[in-house]
């Protein structure tokens, strides 16, 4: 896979703008295991290399088990995710591929029953950030771990 163009170097105030914004949610209601389990989902079904190379080794850096990363992309059939996480990522699966009547009130009644409304709001909006970094990721593919002495990625020890 070939680097497409730097859309960092050839937009950086936006780039610092969503990178901005993308950080704040670092200080949102949404826990750091949490957000890498999410942003990880997200990644996976829309095929982002980059991105799931980069949260994969977050969430390591952040002791996250290498079992739950590999158990992920069947976390509707383990045992080793919580009724809290397994509502996150039915509402990320939601909002990354948008059923054609939108997103259903018996989900939205699952997942609302699992998270206060400030999580909710929150973790929507680290899904719409996770989707966008995979749509640029996808679009200029990005090489998966060409970042990772930029934001100190090297340290999960996963090469």
């Amino acid at each position: 896979m070939t680097q497409r163009i730097n859309y960092a170097q050839q937009s950086p105030e936006l780039f610092q703008k969503f990178s901005a914004f993308s950080a704040a949610l670092g200080s949102s209601s949404i826990d750091a295991t949490l957000r890498h389990l999410v942003e990880i989902r997200a990644s996976q079904m829309n095929g982002c290399a980059l991105c799931v190379d980069m949260h994969i080794k977050q969430a390591t850096i952040h002791g996250e088990r290498p079992l739950r990363l590999h158990h992920l992309a069947i976390w509707r059939e383990s045992p080793l995710f919580s009724s809290r996480e397994r509502a996150a990522l039915e509402w990320t699966e939601a909002l990354t591929h948008i059923p054609a009547h939108g997103v259903p009130d018996d989900l939205y009644e699952r997942v609302r029953a699992e998270l206060p409304e400030k999580a909710l709001a929150d973790l929507t909006f680290v899904i719409m950030a996770i989707n966008a970094w995979n749509r640029a990721g996808n679009a200029f593919r990005t090489v998966p771990g060409s970042l990772d002495a930029a934001f100190g990625l090297d340290k999960a020890g996963l090469r």
